[in-house]
């Protein structure tokens, strides 16, 4: 995985022709903020005070950047000296806070939590990354994007709740967060792109209850304790090292809509059992390599291809059928399966690599009338399936 493109320093200022205002380190307060403490200080004891949301307060953090252009409000930078608890107010100047700009806290590792308010739609690129000591963060529900690596690396984040209102889930958004546990998806999440939470390391459990359709590269690469996730019936494409490293993950149902098996999207992870849809027409390369917990693997007839090392590695995997529809298997396909005893082809020989059955010691055993076969395939010995012990 390259490394993240920083974009920017934390809190640039905006040139003129790009603003109406920038403030930064706002440390004089504005005659509003004075009116407002003096009221405050004319409320005796006696007094009732109206219950108020100190998001909502218009006295701005001394460690915050923004800028203004028309009625709105956008959190450009922090100190990065700033630390503990930090409240984003809903108003500046009389203003919504709409947004917190790319990269605002980059850096600012000193923060341990951040209150966002609800006038707050957009969340920025990076722009909480590498906030090391974040351990809780307010999203509302009035936030409808969150950019890419936007909680990159802020690895003592224990839980976040992602809003409603999210279609897509960008790249690397959670990548390196390995403090979380569980994640809950919500349904109006179409898209769940690459490596966006890639090495979680600490996450268990998935809850997807959205009409997502794709599940980029990456996305839950070295999530090694992730032992539960159901993927909706939505899925069409989920691309490749999807699940690479999911050593926990013993079992997935894999959704009838989805069309492929992309490169490596199980390597090396803990499957014990997988059935491929009836919709998959290719198995990509080393989609189920080093999988050594693997015992067994139903193959619909809507496969075509089987790619290189595909099952490379899976060293307990024992018995697998090859159905008709299948006319090309690749180099290494099954390679050091050690104990694979038999693998069964119910259609005429396939085209096969020189090396497709490398390191390994079983038979082939083919359906009677199937054609194209020789005494040997691959490099092994072949049997009719009536000769099957």
């Amino acid at each position: 995985m390259s490394l993240p493109l920083l974009l920017g320093g934390c809190g640039e200022k905006s040139s003129p022709e790009e603003s109406e205002s920038t403030h930064e380190n706002s440390t004089a307060p504005s005659e509003e903020v004075k009116a407002v403490e003096e009221k405050q200080q004319e409320v005796t004891p006696e007094e009732p005070v109206a219950e108020t949301n100190p998001a909502d307060a218009v006295s701005v953090n001394p460690n915050l950047k923004y800028e203004i252009k028309g009625d709105a409000v956008t959190i450009t930078g922090c100190n990065e000296k700033a630390s503990g608890a930090l409240i984003i107010p809903a108003t500046i100047e009389g203003k919504s806070v709409t947004n917190i700009g790319n990269s605002a806290f980059i850096g600012c590792s000193s923060l341990t939590s951040i209150t966002i308010p609800n006038s707050v739609s957009g969340i920025g690129n990076q722009a909480f990354f590498l906030c090391a000591n974040l351990t809780s963060i307010t999203i509302p529900n009035s936030v409808s994007s969150i950019g890419n690596q936007a909680f990159y690396d802020c690895n003592r984040l224990t839980s976040i709740t992602i809003p409603e209102g999210i279609a897509r889930i960008q790249s690397g958004v959670f990548t390196g967060c390995s403090a979380l546990t569980s994640i809950s998806i919500p349904e109006n999440v179409k898209e769940i792109e690459g490596e966006a939470f890639a090495h979680c390391r600490n996450l268990t459990s998935i809850t997807i209850r959205s009409s997502a359709t794709r599940i980029g590269k990456e996305a839950f690469y070295e999530c090694g304790n992730l032992a539960d996730i159901s993927l909706p019936e939505s899925i069409t494409h989920i691309e490749a090292l999807a699940f690479g490293g999911c050593k926990s993950l013993t079992n997935i149902g894999l959704p009838d809509a989805l069309t492929s098996i992309e490169t490596g999207v199980f390597v090396e992870s803990g499957l014990e059992h997988i059935s491929i849809p009836d919709g998959v027409s290719g198995i990509g390369l080393g989609a189920f390599s080093r999988c050594t917990s693997l015992t067994s693997v139903i193959i619909p007839d809507s496969v075509v291809t089987i790619a290189g090392s595909s099952f490379s590695g899976c060293t307990n995997l024992k018995d697998i059928t090859i159905p008709d529809s299948v006319t090309s298997i690749e180099p290494d396909a099954f390679g050091g399966c050690t104990s694979l005893t038999a693998i069964n082809f119910l259609g005429d020989a396939p085209k096969a690599g020189t090396t497709v059955m490398f390191d390994a010691t079983f038979t082939i055993y083919r359906a009677a009338e199937s054609k194209g076969w020789s005494e040997t395939w691959g490099g092994r010995p072949v049997k009719l399936i009536s000769e099957k012990p």
